[in-house]
């Protein structure tokens, strides 16, 4: 048998690769993910592609295998994470690492979030490997520990200890996209991600006068200054800012939606700042749409107070930032929900996440909607910026232009988003199937 007869019997195929790597518990934390990781390796080894293994601890690895091209493109980064959240305290009808195959659907934990794509991607590869086909150019696959967590032991440890691994990779591909918007009901979105907002987690400590609670207070007390912090922020964040990458998804909208729907995209593109323009839209779809148009902030934890009958002396209350990307720095966040709060506070920046620049959606872009076409003519390709973030925040650091691809084509009335980080997730053999498909097209032709 030849090694390429070698390589298409070994082969699992994307449904059987996505129940196989959801069989593996890498729940994080604590983040053990060496079995799963060595998997992956194994299956690339087999397919005469070599691999390394690199990490700050033996029982959490990364991945990095680089594939050759024909040299008629650059090289290519496809970056995937196989730790997952976890599932205790969620109402799970089946167990979440059987990988069970039921109704045409994969369960577990995983199945979306990311181990599925993973799959897709594994499978072009081999799929390519089988055939004796290289891709357009040299694919970089790094599979990585810690996204759920932060990705210090992850993509974090790759990009800062290891960047030569990188040399030379203009985009990246990694999670998030897939079919999330039900704007217009009957048009299929397959939306690209092409920038993330960035956390920017906060403990603000608002200072009172302590006392005996039986009396009339005044406006130095750290409940009504928490009372006017809360108050500035009810409505989800910061003044509105509609950005050039927004700004570009709302006209692609427009284009596309029937003339009712594109109408009420149009008005709110016109003014982000009133958003019963949006009003017949799903509620889901609305609360996104307005979460990027500003920097949102949300109060997540607040602690305060010993006893009914006492006045606190401190508060304090966390908050969930998320900053639109483009050139918006922590400092003029915190001056701007200083003087929207309108009380004295102390801020003390938590999390900080790496700043996304704006996005540039030239070749590669409009290649990932073309693949996207070719296999969904009824589909809708936008750009999508996305409110929370993922990996691909890291990589732009090293000059690699970076995009959430997830072609998936959902049941109707399925939603991707609705599946991350919930009990029962699950994601469809077609949907699958598509996503391999998609992939495999893309690296075979991309400039």
């Amino acid at each position: 048998m030849s090694t390429t007869e070698a390589v298409a019997a070994a082969m699992p195929g994307v449904v059987e690769l996505t129940r196989r790597l959801i069989r593996y518990d890498t729940t994080n934390p604590p983040g053990d993910e060496a079995a799963c990781v060595r998997y992956v390796a194994e299956l690339l080894a087999a397919a005469g592609v070599e691999t390394r293994l690199l990490g700050r601890e033996p029982n959490r690895p990364n991945l990095v295998a680089r594939v050759p091209g024909r040299g008629e493109a650059p090289p290519l980064l496809l970056h995937a994470h196989v730790d997952v959240v976890p599932t205790e305290g969620q109402p799970w009808t089946r167990d979440p690492f059987a990988g069970e195959l039921v109704d045409g659907e994969v369960w577990g934990r995983g199945a979306v979030d990311m181990k599925g794509q993973l799959a897709m991607m594994l499978d072009a590869l081999l799929t390519l490997r089988a055939g004796g086909r290289a891709p357009a150019g040299d694919v970089l696959l790094a599979v990585v520990c810690d996204e759920e967590a932060g990705s210090a032991a992850g993509a974090k440890f790759l990009v800062n200890e290891h960047p030569g691994l990188f040399d030379g990779v203009r985009y990246a591909i990694g999670e998030d996209g897939g079919a999330t918007l039900s704007l217009g009901g009957q048009t299929r979105f397959h939306p690209v991600v092409v920038a993330e907002k960035r956390a920017c987690w906060v403990r603000a400590v608002l200072h009172g006068t302590a006392g005996h609670a039986s009396r009339v207070t005044d406006h130095t007390g750290a409940a009504y200054k928490l009372t006017r912090l809360l108050d500035a922020i009810a409505d989800g964040g910061l003044d509105v800012l509609l950005t050039p990458a927004v700004e570009l998804m709302l006209k692609e909208l427009e284009k596309t939606l029937p003339a009712v729907e594109a109408a009420r995209v149009a008005a709110f593109r016109a003014d982000p700042s009133d958003a019963s323009r949006l009003a017949g839209f799903d509620d889901r779809d609305i609360r996104y749409l307005r979460s990027v148009v500003r920097h949102t902030v949300n109060a997540t934890v607040i602690h305060g107070g010993t006893k009914t009958n006492v006045l606190p002396s401190e508060i304090s209350v966390e908050l969930d930032g998320r900053l639109l990307p483009g050139p918006f720095d922590t400092p003029g966040f915190l001056a701007e929900l200083r003087a929207r709060a309108g009380v004295e506070m102390d801020l003390e920046v938590l999390v900080e996440g790496e700043q996304m620049p704006q996005p540039r959606l030239g070749g590669f872009y409009h290649r990932l909607t073309e693949v996207l076409r070719q296999h969904d003519p009824d589909g809708v390709p936008v750009p999508m910026v996305t409110t929370a973030s993922t990996d691909a925040r890291l990589f732009p650091r090293l000059g690699i232009e970076t995009y959430g691809w997830l072609p998936l084509r959902h049941r109707s009335g399925t939603s991707y988003r609705d599946m991350l980080h919930v009990a029962d997730e699950r994601i469809a053999v077609d949907a699958l199937e598509f996503g391999a498909r998609c992939y495999h097209d893309l690296l075979l032709g991309y400039e």
